[in-house]
């Protein structure tokens, strides 16, 4: 007898549009109105994959989102000082460090002002790893590493060497250890299937010097 009432009155229910769980579990707005609270859900949002190693860099841009602190969150790129701005926290360091060290750091920061803060870092674009190229080549200037980069595709995104370039003495500028080093490519060599070891992958400001 109890599961009959029980069935009756979810059949009532649904004849007037209301499910039974939706019944129980919806809050209520001031006016009386049901609605879904969706400030007490994590905020969710997509990134770009980054490479092995990567550390954040000017003009990276980053999402922030704190949950349930909405107007903590938001888009920021990293300044040329390598700095980035965040409501009540002003100028926190992001640049030369991984995103996990950054949030590390954004809830250090924040727990003066919130009670428990919960914070993730997304990185959105990465513009901070460039290569450079000047001198004889066609488009000279700055190029995003969007991937793995070797000499020859850098020169070919560049339009390629201009006829009267020293295409057996090109230089790699390098810093490596806080040491400048230079890496002679021979790009004739290349050309012919030789010296393959001088088509090596750029790193992240290198610059490519053709005379």
């Amino acid at each position: 007898m109890q599961i009959r009432i029980v069935s009756v009155a979810a059949g009532l229910l649904l004849l007037i549009g209301v499910s039974p769980a939706s019944s129980q579990s919806a809050p209520v707005g001031p006016a009386g109105e049901r609605r879904t609270d969706t400030a007490l859900a994590p905020t969710s949002t997509t990134g770009t994959p980054v490479p092995p190693g990567y550390v954040i860099g000017p003009d990276d841009v980053l999402q922030i989102v704190f949950w349930r602190e909405k107007d903590m969150s938001g888009e920021v790129t990293v300044r040329p000082d390598g700095r980035i701005s965040l409501p009540l926290l002003n100028d926190v360091v992001a640049a030369g460090r991984t995103p996990e060290q950054l949030r590390a750091a954004i809830v250090a920061s924040a727990n003066e002002f919130l009670g428990n803060p919960n914070a993730t870092v997304v990185v959105k674009e990465i513009r901070s790893r460039k290569a450079f190229i000047t001198g004889s080549v066609e488009r000279p200037g700055p190029y995003l590493l969007t991937g793995p980069t070797t000499v020859l595709q850098l020169i070919a995104m560049a339009g390629g060497l201009k006829d009267y370039a020293d295409k057996k003495n090109i230089v790699v500028l390098r810093t490596s250890n806080g040491q400048q080093v230079s890496l002679l490519v021979d790009y004739s060599s290349l050309l012919k299937r030789q010296k393959l070891e001088d088509n090596f992958e750029l790193m992240p400001g290198d610059t490519i010097l053709v005379r």
